[in-house]
């Protein structure tokens, strides 16, 4: 049995920088740091911070004043910045700069008058940041079927934004029967698409030619990892999410000799080894590891101050 591991898999620079964010504030100012939602869409990601004093919590008034508060790599609407502020609360923005490139955007068009289609799922976190943005002047569209049920004032000042952990992909036809439908739509830059959903899209493409089966190893909150497995799965290959090792099925291999392995953005490198050692052990002596040639994606996120916190006291 051979194992193919896709590259880039894993963990993106926004999350890197989210929990290196979490990770510094417990070191500096010492636990409990309290992170609204799940600072990444992980439970091995979440227990780990947990167990070095982190807590989660859904709303900023569920941390007592004068706490400190983080705010998830998916960012969040302006009305939590004010409900954080009413508590009294010290906070850090983990947000995504991809994500928060989106919000700046929203608010710009906004204020140019515009109204705006969000291309996204909705109940997603990063959505419903989003738009918070623009609650007043922005609709929601989950695929071409919303499309012919939107009514806009102005169909000559209509702008449209994706949730980040879409595609390109994932977009086009949505984004095609906008400009159908509304010809001087303002579509989105491509830059607007995370780049490290693309990628590994673009690797699983790859996987799916070689192999009878792709395990994805990820969350079922997350919306990048469900999509690396739909991907899998409409090219004709079997496809399952696992959140670990335990997940993984002896069925599953059966006539099987190629198994594609990767990850979601928010899924630790460890848990995915853990699959393999799994996989491996399933296969049998004969069962080798080969991987796709390495994709340096060469993206760095600058971290915050965390002074900056300090001085929001």
């Amino acid at each position: 049995m051979r194992i193919l591991l896709a590259s880039p898999r894993g963990f993106c620079a926004g999350v890197d920088r989210a929990i290196e964010i979490v990770e510094q504030a417990l070191a500096h100012f010492g636990p409990p740091v309290y992170v609204r939602h799940e600072i990444v869409h992980n439970r091995h990601v979440v227990d780990a911070l947990k167990a070095k004093g982190a807590v989660f919590v859904d709303e900023p008034r569920e941390a007592p004043p004068g706490a400190l508060l983080i705010y998830s790599a998916h960012g969040v609407s302006p009305a939590v910045r004010s409900e954080a502020e009413a508590q009294g609360l010290r906070t850090i923005d983990a947000t995504c700069p991809l994500v928060t490139k989106v919000h700046l955007e929203a608010q710009r068009f906004a204020r140019d008058g515009y109204e705006i289609v969000l291309v996204g799922h909705a109940g997603h976190v990063e959505v419903e940041g989003t738009m918070g943005h623009a609650p007043e002047r922005m609709r929601l569209v989950e695929d071409a079927g919303d499309v012919a049920a939107l009514d806009v004032a102005q169909p000559e000042k209509l702008a449209v934004l994706t949730q980040t952990t879409l595609s390109v992909d994932d977009t086009r036809e949505v984004t095609d029967a906008l400009r159908a439908r509304f010809p001087e739509i303002r579509l989105p830059r491509k830059d607007d698409i995370c780049y490290a959903t693309q990628n590994r899209q673009n690797a699983v493409k790859q996987l799916v030619a070689e192999s009878q089966l792709v395990l994805v190893v990820g969350a079922p909150e997350s919306s990048n990892s469900n999509r690396l497995v739909e991907i899998a799965q409409k090219a004709g290959v079997a496809a399952h999410l696992v959140q670990s090792e335990s997940d993984v099925r002896a069925e599953w291999l059966a006539g099987v000799t190629t198994i594609g392995v990767t990850a979601g953005a928010s899924a630790p490198e460890s848990v995915v080894q853990d699959v393999v050692a799994k996989l491996r052990e399933l296969g049998g002596v004969h069962a080798r590891v080969e991987s796709q040639p390495i994709v340096d994606e060469g993206v760095v996120f600058q971290l915050p101050r965390l002074d900056a916190a300090e001085a929001r006291k």
